[in-house]
């Protein structure tokens, strides 16, 4: 069994003899003393845990309460106690945190203060994006994001610069390891044949589902295998017309691969939970999660998206709207994972429109993908996709039926409204009533519309 190896503040550390499904939090406060980083939610929800984890693709913000130890196996972690400088000098972000007055209490600062800095060393000035998934209740994000900005154009402090340079002492040979008793492929070849041996395992990419079974549910879940090290399930290949895109793509990685092509898609990828979610989710555990309101599938089903599964030397592929059954029920196999996905580059006409109680960092009430093919003024081909609507993710059949080889005219749209009835009887539950769930989708073919038409319809793009 080895050890799971990383450094901690420019330091190496050595973690042995814990549970696999032990977290970076709890590490850090109770073995390390370092506990400026903070448990808020404890499901990667408020940020005031998060910390700046460095790989050989440079430094990311992550959430340490659903981050478990074998994850960070070869890379580096900040925490704020290491933001700082080794002689107490302040960070550019921590000074200008001070200086613009940006705490009070003090409970979600360090999280602030992670995030902030993990985008100061990457260039990124996109402040209201990059600290969405960090919460504050007292100060108000002005003054937070005025420090972000006063930070911005100061030199990287050479502290800050090492990580990426240090790793190869703590990487290891890159073989499949155990950890903490926990499998560690790396490579999909190692992973099939693992789970064809250990078919009721629990499979871990991000963990950002499977860390609150932990943290929330208090599950043990039996046999592990973590997937972050299965680099050839990392890969994203452009042939013509289509995007290959492996299980293992982070949201993050996906989002940038998407913006050429279907840039509405991208666009909702960045309300896919927050950026340090984003920055561990994987495409495939978003898929294999099989949850209803999953942000993934609806567009993926919009698009004709093909599904790559495989089972020990075994591959099979199918439309991904296939792989959906019924509640948290898919089409695979025991032994059997979730190997890829292939799409079609060219959709100029697929809009995906997210509704939710707040506009960042919230679960789909209603979410809606429509693609539509129009020749000649003519529909001749239709692909709408919902999320929360039904038991899975779902294409709207009737709905497209209605609309197939009719004048794509405002009239055509609101006679198909009815049939929205036909396709989905959608609960009622805490995000939603079944009614207002039924009126928005229909709403939302309305908006499609209006926004093929080249009205705005983004709240953040509509102005008097």
């Amino acid at each position: 069994m080895t050890d799971t190896a990383f450094l901690l503040n420019g330091t190496p550390v050595r973690v042995s003899g814990d549970s696999p499904t032990r977290t970076l939090l709890e590490y850090l406060r109770e073995d390390q003393h370092l506990c400026g980083t903070k448990e808020g939610c404890n499901e990667g929800d408020c940020g005031a845990c998060t910390v700046m984890v460095t790989d050989e693709n440079g430094p990311r913000a992550l959430n340490a309460c659903i981050l478990f130890l074998p994850q960070l196996h070869g890379k580096a972690v900040r925490t704020v106690e290491g933001i700082s400088g080794p002689a107490g000098e302040l960070h550019p972000v921590q000074a200008e945190m001070i200086a613009h007055h940006g705490s009070q209490c003090g409970f979600c600062t360090p999280g602030f203060i992670a995030s902030m800095a993990t985008a100061h060393t990457t260039g990124r000035q996109d402040h209201d994006t990059t600290l969405a998934g960090n919460l504050c209740r007292c100060t108000g994000y002005a003054p937070i994001i005025r420090a972000a900005e006063a930070a911005a154009m100061a030199p990287i402090p050479a502290w800050m610069q090492t990580d990426q340079h240090n790793l190869p002492a703590v990487v290891g040979s890159g073989e499949a390891v155990s950890l903490s008793g926990a499998y560690r492929p790396t490579t999909s070849d190692d992973l099939a044949d693992w789970y064809a041996e250990n078919p009721t395992a629990t499979l871990i990419a991000g963990a950002t589902d499977v860390g609150l079974w932990v943290t929330k549910q208090l599950k043990d879940l039996g046999p592990i295998a973590f997937l972050n090290a299965v680099s050839d399930l990392q890969q994203i290949e452009q042939t013509p017309g289509h995007l290959h895109i492996g299980a293992g793509v982070t949201i993050t990685q996906l989002r940038t691969a998407l913006a050429p092509h279907h840039p509405s898609f991208a666009e909702l990828l960045r309300r896919y939970a927050s950026e340090q979610v984003r920055n561990a989710a994987t495409i495939g555990g978003n898929i294999a999660n099989g949850s209803p309101i999953g942000d993934g599938p609806p567009a993926l089903i919009a698009l004709g998206t093909t599904l790559h599964l495989r089972r020990g030397d075994d591959s099979r592929s199918m439309p991904l709207e296939n792989f959906f059954l019924d509640y948290r029920k898919q089409d695979r196999q025991p032994g059997e994972f979730v190997a890829g996905i292939t799409l079609p580059t060219n959709a100029p006409n697929l809009r995906c429109y997210k509704l939710t109680k707040r506009f960042d960092q919230d679960i789909s009430a209603v979410l809606g993908c429509f693609n539509l093919s129009i020749e000649a003024g003519q529909i001749t081909q239709a692909r709408i996709a919902f999320g929360g609507m039904a038991g899975i993710p779902k294409r709207a059949a009737a709905v497209e039926a209605a609309l197939l080889n009719r004048p794509f005219t405002l009239e055509t749209l609101q006679s198909a409204l009815p049939a929205f009835a036909r396709d989905f009887q959608p609960l009622t539950d805490m995000r939603a009533s079944s009614t207002y769930r039924l009126t928005t989708a229909q709403n939302l073919l309305i908006r499609y519309f209006h926004d093929l038409n080249g009205t705005r319809t983004n709240v953040l793009e509509v102005a008097l």
